[in-house]
């Protein structure tokens, strides 16, 4: 079977965007196991990169274990195992990142919400609370109110009683974090988003306190719903100045 790949464009690590479209061949079984890999000629010619890029390439493959050399024959595909929770190589793509961050984080957030409104305790519901007037501290003292938010959702993940989606929510706070820190600079520029922010807090807080699970998952749906809608709402001048460039970080945080 022949296999064709695309001329690498200009933009990432050009080793990287090689070695992803040949992980995305391996994965979608357009290469088979035991497959001999194109040569390094023919990948040259095709992808439009040097041999040093394909070398790189393909070594990042062998250390993924995808690909294995064999002495004088070439190298093969290997049986492609489960893939890895990898952020850190994913492409950041400016807005588009930013909007894909946001939707990881509804389909959490709703799930966790839910959650909390089943299971929180009067000590959740305090905590809870206090994080909420936290939030409203920091943004009346002029704040971005970056870690009060990420403090705020915090505390309703420890409501839902849930460790795992607690340390999932913890591991992805490094990226979260930087979303967050352009959804905030965006909606602090307009008083109609800032207001609408803390509305839709509020409403997920009631529905977790009267025990509503169906509107806390809701509540909180919409409320990352939103801050996409905001995201796109953004006037051109914000992303000429700050918010592209920040959006271009998201994904450069390290662990």
């Amino acid at each position: 079977m022949t296999v064709s790949f695309s001329a690498i464009q200009p933009g990432l690590k050009l080793a990287d965007q090689v070695a992803r479209q040949l992980e995305a061949r391996i994965r979608a079984g357009n290469l088979q196991p035991g497959q001999k890999l194109p040569t390094e000629a023919e990948l040259v010619q095709q992808l439009e990169v040097s041999r040093t890029v394909v070398r790189e390439a393909v070594s990042q493959l062998k250390s993924r274990n995808l690909v294995e050399s064999r002495q004088g024959s070439g190298v093969f595909v290997k049986a492609a195992g489960i893939e890895p929770l990898d952020f850190e190589g994913l492409p950041a793509a400016g807005r588009n990142a930013l909007i894909q961050i946001t939707e990881v984080r509804r389909a959490l957030e709703a799930e966790v919400a839910e959650l909390a409104a089943r299971r929180r305790s009067e000590e959740d519901m305090q905590r809870i609370h206090d994080a909420e007037s936290a939030l409203a501290e920091a943004v009346r003292l002029g704040r971005d109110g970056v870690e009060e938010d990420m403090a705020f959702h915090r505390s309703i993940a420890q409501a839902s009683g849930n460790p795992f989606l607690i340390s999932t929510l913890d591991y992805l706070s490094q990226f979260l974090r930087g979303a967050m820190r352009i959804t905030r600079a965006n909606e602090a520029r307009r008083e109609d988003f800032g207001k609408a922010v803390e509305r839709e807090h509020h409403s997920i807080v009631l529905a977790i306190e009267a025990g509503d699970p169906k509107a806390a998952r809701k509540a909180a749906a919409t409320h990352m719903g939103n801050a996409i809608d905001r995201i796109h709402r953004a006037d051109a001048s914000f992303w000429e100045q700050d918010g592209e460039r920040l959006a271009r970080d998201i994904l450069a945080a390290k662990p």
